[in-house]
C-alpha cells in the first residue's frame, strides 16, 4: 500500500510521535532535566513508576495519524483508549495540542511546565495511569477493561458528523463486554449516526501472557473480524518509516471508504446495512523502548507491560539504559531550548474544538440541552380513594415517556435503552411514536425494527445496554436504562467506574456536568409467577448506596402518581445515578397526583389518612419502602385497626431511601430532629422494606431510635410461586407484620394474643389454598383498603 504523502510530512509526524514517546517516557520515570542538557545521574530520577509503557507508543503513534486525518478531512473526532494503562500517551498528546496547559496553565509548555506534567502522572496528589476524567479529551478512563468500543458507539448514536477512534487493547478484546460490543455495528444508522472507527492494537501481550487475538492464525482473525460485519484493514510491522507510510495509506483509504458509505446512505437512500471498515495495528509491544534488559528480552515481549526499567535510581546500569532510551528519540531536534515543541511539529495538530483534547462531546456537557419535558401530572391515575385498582405503574409511566420521546424527536437527543425489556417491562407505549434501532435483516413477522429509532433493545446484553447509554450521556445526551431488577446486577462494575467518574468530574471545574443515568429497574423480586429463584434479587441497591452521597439516589415509588413524579425528577436531574424500582404489575393506587407530588418532593411523610394517632401517642410505627410492601403494610394497619382498634398507629411511607441516613452522611438525609418526628424517640417501628432488611439498619444506625426498628425484607426465600406467597416465604405479608407488632406491644394482651393464633391459622389456610389452587386466597385477592 503507497501514500500520496510526502516524505517530509511523514518525517514531521515521526518526529511528533518521537516528541510524545519522549513526554510518556518522562511520565514513567519522574526525572528533573526533561531536555537532557546534561547525562542523567541518580538525583534525576526521582522515583520510578508503575506506570505501564507496553501499549503507550502505539497510542502515540495512532494518536499523531488521527491528528493528520482530523486536519486532512476537516473530522469532528474524538478518542477512546481501550487499553488499559494508556494514560502516559493521551496525557503527552493533549499536552503537545496545547490543551492540557490551556486547562492546567501551570502545566505550562515550557521545561519547568514539563517537570509538573512528569511529577504528577501516577504520583500521589497527581493523576492516575489511565486517560481518567482529568486527562482532557476522554470520556473512557479504561481503568476497567472491556468498554471502549460500547462507548463509543453510544458517543456517535444521533451524532452524525462525529468519527470516535476506539483503540480496543487486544487483551481488553478478551473480555466479554468487548467481545460483546462488536455487534454494534448491527445497532448504527449510517444516515443519522456518526461513525466508530476500531483500531484494534495487536501488540502480543497482556501482564504476563500472550493475548488469543495475536496467537491464531492471520486467517482467522480476519474471518472473526468479518464475521462480526467489520472490512479489517491490517497495518504491520516495526519499522517506523514503513509504518508511517503503511498507517497514512491504511487511513486514507478508511476515510474514503466511510464518506463513500455516507453519502451512499445519506444522498442516494440505500441504507443497506455497510461493512464499516476496522484497523488491525499490529506493533511490538514496548516498541521502541528498551530492547534487552539484564540480558532479557523486553521489547516486543509481556515484560513491557509495566516499566522496562524497574530502578534506575538503584542500577547504574539502568540509569544508563534509560539515558539511551530517551536520547533515542532525539528531543534537541523535537523541543527548543526553552522546552516548547518546535513550531513545525506543533503545526502537525489540529486547531482549537477540533484538537481531540479539546472537541466538546469528549466535555458532554458543554453539548447538553435541557429536555423538552411534557407536564407529568397530565398522565395521572384517577384516585378518588386510596386503593383503587391499578393497571401497572409501569404501564402508566409509558405513555410519558412516549411523549418525552415525541417532544425530543427533533433534538435526537433521548434514548431508552434495555437488553429485550422494553415490552416486558411495561412501556409499550413507546413504540407508538417510535421504533427500536436495528440494522440487521428484518422479516415479515418482526415488530417495531427499523434503522433508525429512540429504543436500543434489540441486544440481549446489559453490557451493551450501560456502555451505549454511558457513551450517550458523556456526549451531551438524555437516556433511561430499563432493566429486571436482578439481572442489572450484571453491570455492577461498569456502575461503579461510571459513579467514580461522576464524583471525580463533579470536583473538575472544567467539566461540564451531564445527565443523570437513569435506571428503571422492574420485573421485580416480589413477583415470581412466571420465573424463580434465578429472578430475585434486590441487592443491587446495597451496591449503588456504597458509592459517594453525592452521586447516587434511589426511589421506590409506592404506585403510578408516585413513579411518575419521581420520573420526570429522575429525568431533569444532572450527573446522579438514579435507581428507580417500580412494578408493571396491576397493583393498588394509593395518592391522588396532588398528594403524589408532595410526598415525593418531601422524599418521606406520615400518611395521615392511614394513621389513627392524630390525637394520640403513637403504639407503634409501621413503616413501607417500595410497592409491595406499602400494599402489605397498608393490609396490616387494616387488621390492626379492625382487631384492636384502641392501638394507635402510625404509617410512614418512604420513597427517597436515602432520606434515612442523617443529613451529614447524605445531602438528602433528614435532619435527627425531623427524624424523630416521624419515626419517634422510643416506640416500635415495624419496617416493611423491598430489599435486603439490613440496608435499613445501615441506614438509620446512628439514629436516636435504631434499636426499635425491626426491618423485614427479601430474606433469600421463593421461587415461582403467587404474588402473596412471595411475601409469606420471607415474612414480609400482612400477617407477620401484625405479628411483629404484636410481639413489640404488651399492652395488646390477650386480644392481641388470639388475634396473632388467627394470623397463624391464616398462614396455614393460605398455604393448603395455594398448594390446591396454584393462586391466592380470594381474601387476598379481593383485598381493598377500607
Amino acid at each position: 500500500m503507497t501514500t500520496t504523502l510526502s516524505p517530509e510530512l511523514l518525517g514531521r509526524m515521526d518526529a511528533y510521535w518521537r516528541a510524545a514517546n519522549y513526554l510518556s517516557v518522562g511520565q514513567i520515570y519522574l526525572f528533573d532535566n526533561p531536555l537532557l542538557k546534561r547525562p542523567l545521574t541518580l538525583a534525576d530520577v526521582k522515583h520510578t513508576l508503575l506506570g505501564h509503557w507496553g501499549t503507550t507508543p502505539g497510542q502515540n503513534f495512532i494518536y499523531v495519524h488521527l491528528n493528520r486525518i482530523i486536519k486532512q478531512y476537516d473530522l469532528d473526532m474524538i478518542y477512546i483508549s481501550g487499553p488499559g494503562h494508556g494514560g502516559p500517551a493521551v496525557v503527552s498528546n493533549t499536552y503537545l495540542e496545547g490543551t492540557y496547559s490551556e486547562i492546567y496553565p501551570d502545566i505550562s509548555q515550557d521545561e519547568a511546565g514539563l517537570q509538573k506534567l512528569f511529577l504528577q502522572f501516577s504520583f500521589p496528589g497527581g493523576i492516575p495511569s489511565h486517560a481518567s476524567p482529568e486527562c482532557p479529551g476522554s470520556i473512557h478512563e479504561g481503568g476497567e477493561l472491556g468498554y471502549s468500543l460500547s462507548h463509543a458507539f453510544g458517543a456517535v448514536f444521533d451524532n452524525p458528523d462525529l468519527v470516535v477512534a476506539c483503540v480496543v487493547g487486544d487483551g481488553e478484546a478478551e473480555t466479554g463486554p468487548l467481545a460483546t460490543s462488536w455487534h454494534s455495528n448491527k445497532f448504527l444508522d449510517p444516515v443519522t449516526d456518526g461513525v466508530v472507527l476500531p483500531i484494534l492494537h495487536l501488540n502480543g501481550y497482556k501482564i504476563a501472557n500472550p493475548t488469543v487475538l495475536a496467537r491464531i492464525s492471520r486467517e482467522e482473525l480476519e474471518q472473526l473480524l468479518r464475521g462480526y460485519g467489520w472490512t479489517p484493514y491490517f497495518v504491520e510491522g516495526h519499522e517506523p518509516a514503513l509504518m508511517h507510510a503503511a498507517m497514512a495509506a491504511t487511513l486514507d483509504t478508511v476515510m474514503t471508504q466511510i464518506q463513500d458509505i455516507q453519502q451512499t446512505a445519506r444522498v442516494h437512500g440505500d441504507l443497506t446495512r455497510p461493512r464499516w471498515p476496522m484497523i488491525v495495528l499490529v506493533s511490538p509491544k514496548g516498541w521502541t523502548g528498551p530492547k534487552v534488559v539484564d540480558g532479557v528480552q523486553i521489547e516486543g515481549t509481556f515484560r513491557t507491560h509495566q516499566v522496562p526499567l524497574s530502578n534506575p535510581a538503584a542500577h547504574p546500569e539502568h540509569l544508563q539504559l534509560l539515558e539511551d532510551w530517551l536520547k533515542s528519540y532525539r528531543p534537541e531536534e523535537l523541543f527548543d531550548e526553552n522546552g516548547r515543541l518546535q513550531p513545525e511539529l506543533a503545526e502537525l495538530a489540529p486547531t482549537g474544538e477540533r484538537r481531540m483534547g479539546a472537541n466538546p462531546h469528549a466535555n458532554g456537557g458543554m453539548l447538553l440541552r435541557d429536555l423538552r419535558m411534557p407536564d407529568f401530572q397530565d398522565y395521572a391515575v384517577d384516585v378518588p380513594t386510596p386503593g383503587v385498582s391499578g393497571i401497572g405503574d409501569t404501564r402508566v409511566l409509558g405513555p410519558f415517556l412516549r411523549d418525552v420521546a415525541t417532544l425530543n424527536g427533533e433534538q435526537r437527543n433521548f434514548r431508552v435503552f434495555a437488553p429485550d425489556e422494553v415490552l416486558s417491562n411495561g412501556l409499550e407505549a413507546l413504540f407508538e411514536v417510535t421504533q427500536r434501532q436495528w440494522d440487521a435483516a428484518i422479516v415479515a413477522n418482526d415488530e417495531f425494527l427499523a434503522p433508525s429509532g429512540r429504543v436500543l433493545d434489540s441486544m440481549l446484553s446489559e453490557h451493551q445496554c450501560q456502555g451505549w447509554l454511558e457513551g450517550y450521556l458523556l456526549t451531551g445526551r438524555h437516556g433511561l436504562f430499563t432493566c429486571y431488577e436482578a439481572f442489572i446486577h450484571i453491570i455492577d462494575s461498569m456502575f461503579n467506574q461510571h459513579a467514580k467518574w461522576l464524583k471525580v468530574t463533579a470536583h473538575l471545574p472544567w467539566r461540564r456536568k451531564i445527565a443523570s443515568l437513569n435506571y428503571l429497574l422492574t420485573s421485580h423480586v416480589w413477583r415470581q409467577t412466571a420465573n424463580g429463584f434465578t429472578h430475585q434479587d434486590p441487592g443491587f441497591i446495597d451496591h449503588v448506596v456504597n458509592k459517594k452521597a453525592e452521586v447516587v439516589r434511589v426511589y421506590f415509588p409506592p404506585d403510578a402518581n408516585c413513579l411518575l413524579s419521581v420520573m420526570d425528577h429522575c429525568l431533569r436531574s444532572r450527573h446522579y445515578v438514579n435507581v428507580v424500582i417500580a412494578g408493571k404489575h396491576p397493583a393498588p393506587q394509593w395518592l391522588s397526583m396532588d398528594a403524589a407530588v408532595k410526598h415525593c418532593t418531601q422524599g418521606i411523610s406520615i400518611w395521615q389518612w392511614a394513621s389513627n394517632d392524630q390525637t394520640d401517642e403513637t403504639d407503634v410505627v409501621m413503616a413501607c419502602c417500595g410497592d409491595v410492601p406499602t400494599l402489605e403494610t397498608l393490609a396490616a394497619v387494616s387488621i390492626l385497626r379492625e382487631h384492636l382498634p384502641d392501638l394507635k398507629v402510625r404509617v410512614v411511607n418512604v420513597v427517597n431511601l436515602m432520606k434515612l441516613q442523617p443529613q451529614n452522611e447524605h445531602p438528602h438525609g433528614l435532619s435527627d430532629a425531623d427524624f424523630d418526628t416521624i419515626f419517634t424517640k422510643d416506640k416500635p417501628v415495624i419496617f416493611a422494606f423491598h430489599a435486603y432488611p439490613w440496608l435499613i439498619h445501615r441506614l438509620t444506625y446512628r439514629r436516636t431510635n435504631h434499636d426499635n426498628f425491626h426491618v423485614r425484607g427479601y430474606k433469600e426465600e421463593g421461587t415461582i410461586s403467587t404474588p402473596f406467597d412471595m411475601t409469606v416465604v420471607n415474612d414480609l405479608d400482612r400477617f407477620h407484620l401484625v405479628m411483629d407488632a404484636i410481639d413489640r406491644l404488651p399492652q395488646t394482651g390477650d386480644r392481641g394474643s388470639y388475634l396473632k393464633q388467627q394470623l397463624k391459622d391464616k398462614l396455614v389456610e393460605h398455604r393448603q389454598y395455594i398448594n390446591q389452587y396454584g393462586r391466592d386466597m380470594p381474601e387476598i385477592r379481593d383485598w381493598v383498603w377500607r
